[in-house]
């Protein structure tokens, strides 16, 4: 059927000639979501049959397969939203769209992700050789070989697993590094390596408040067990090198790495056994956080994308203090923001080393303002240097303010008589 010259200049009437079943086959065909992006401004009725299609969030999923796991996705404003408001399809594709030009690669230097350690399948002397080693950049800490020693095995396929949280629920990962221990105080200087290493990403089932921390008395083996993660990710198999820089960009639900550690190398001379040692890992890339976040609460794996279109420019004071103003939504978005941000904030002043990359979520260099809003609120700048914060403790951040709940929870820092910290102190 010809067309008219009126409709020759008409790109709605595209659609009207070939039917909706042949559009969609068109429209199927644009593999890049910033294509669909762009079809959707053409005209109206090109933007609700691509929206209606839901095309642009299916191409997003098809360049990231972790996209598959969100059950759905909420824009959350700062004023109560209109009524009526858009469309719920209309809603999906401006979040998708926006999601998309975020995980495209920008300028913004791409960073250390990990928070703190959730666990290693063994240790070898625990706590001396503990999984935290491994978030030091030195191979000598205090004049001593800092690394990660698994126990040793007779049979050289038994597999090892690091397994680590990121500073964010939501971080786009590009390449993981892993150091391996070279023992020069063993003759011939060996290399504890692995064979291979594969990497998992997703996020852990058991709720975050129940979640705990390796201490010096605990190496946090009920967490690590597989049956309490959902990994939404895996790699393939890579040879042991120092830098993996991944297939392509992989987004991280759920703010879970594992790495794991397949086959052994190296025995040691003394008991003729395997080992496998690390001394620095990585898991390199940057936060979608405040803009982006997720809601996981379904033990199957499905979650919640929230974006925050109004969180890109936040100042500290607005991440610190809600307003009377603000919707009940965006205040419980925050919080959770404000909860993650804390905690990074005092896990960098618990282990007095120098600021975690991780530190500033934002990407706005803002970690020592808040620590200071953080010191002020509680009325004593030295009181987070003070105390030894009982690892379960640190989940006790409620609307930007730590809430120290008793005596219970906190055990006095005990001092040398020179005055320096104990050898009870897991952080020093």
């Amino acid at each position: 059927m010809a067309m008219s010259k009126q409709q020759q200049g008409d790109p709605a009437a595209f659609l009207d000639l070939v039917g909706p079943d042949l559009s969609a086959c068109v429209f199927a065909r644009l593999h890049d979501p910033a294509d669909l992006a762009r079809a959707a401004t053409v005209s109206r009725p090109w933007r609700r049959f691509v929206e209606g299609n839901g095309f642009l969030k299916k191409a997003c999923v098809r360049k990231f397969p972790e996209l598959a796991v969100l059950a759905g996705a909420v824009e959350v404003r700062r004023s109560p939203a209109p009524s009526p408001g858009p469309s719920a399809e209309a809603n999906e594709h401006r979040i998708y769209s926006h999601l998309y030009g975020a995980l495209v690669p920008d300028a913004r230097p791409a960073v250390d992700c990990i928070l703190h350690c959730i666990g290693a399948s063994s240790t070898d002397n625990f706590p001396d050789e503990t999984i935290d080693n491994t978030l030091e950049p030195q191979d000598r800490v205090n004049n001593r070989f800092s690394y990660w020693s698994s126990a040793g095995q007779d049979d050289p396929d038994v597999p090892e697993t690091l397994t680590y949280r990121l500073g964010s629920d939501i971080c786009v990962v590009d390449e993981i590094r892993i150091q391996p221990f070279k023992a020069f105080f063993q003759i011939g200087h060996p290399i504890y390596s692995s064979k291979m290493v594969r990497f998992r990403m997703g996020h852990c089932k058991l709720p975050r408040r129940s979640e705990s921390f390796i201490t010096d008395d605990d190496d946090n083996q009920a967490v690590i067990a597989d049956e309490n993660y959902i990994w939404t990710y895996t790699s393939p198999e890579f040879l042991m090198f120092q830098t993996f820089k991944l297939p392509r960009p992989v987004l991280c639900i759920g703010g879970v790495v594992k790495i794991e550690l397949l086959g052994r190398v190296q025995k040691q001379a003394t008991d003729d056994r395997y080992y496998i040692c690390v001394c620095h890992a990585q898991v390199v890339g940057r936060s979608l956080s405040p803009v982006f976040m997720v809601d996981i609460n379904d033990s199957g794996g499905n979650a919640i994308l929230k974006h925050l279109p109004e969180a890109k420019n936040l100042t500290v004071t607005e991440v610190v203090q809600d307003s009377a103003t603000d919707s009940q939504e965006w205040k419980d978005a925050l919080a959770s923001y404000r909860e993650m941000r804390h905690l990074v904030t005092l896990m960098n002043v618990l282990q007095e080393g120098p600021a975690h990359p991780a530190q500033d979520l934002h990407g706005d260099g803002d970690g020592d303002a808040l620590l200071q809003e953080i010191q002020e609120m509680q009325g004593d700048a030295n009181l987070l240097q003070q105390l030894q914060v009982d690892a379960q403790l640190l989940y006790l951040l409620q609307d930007g303010v730590l809430q120290l709940q008793d005596e219970d929870g906190l055990q006095a820092m005990e001092e040398d008589d020179d005055g320096g910290v104990s050898d009870n102190d897991p952080f020093a």
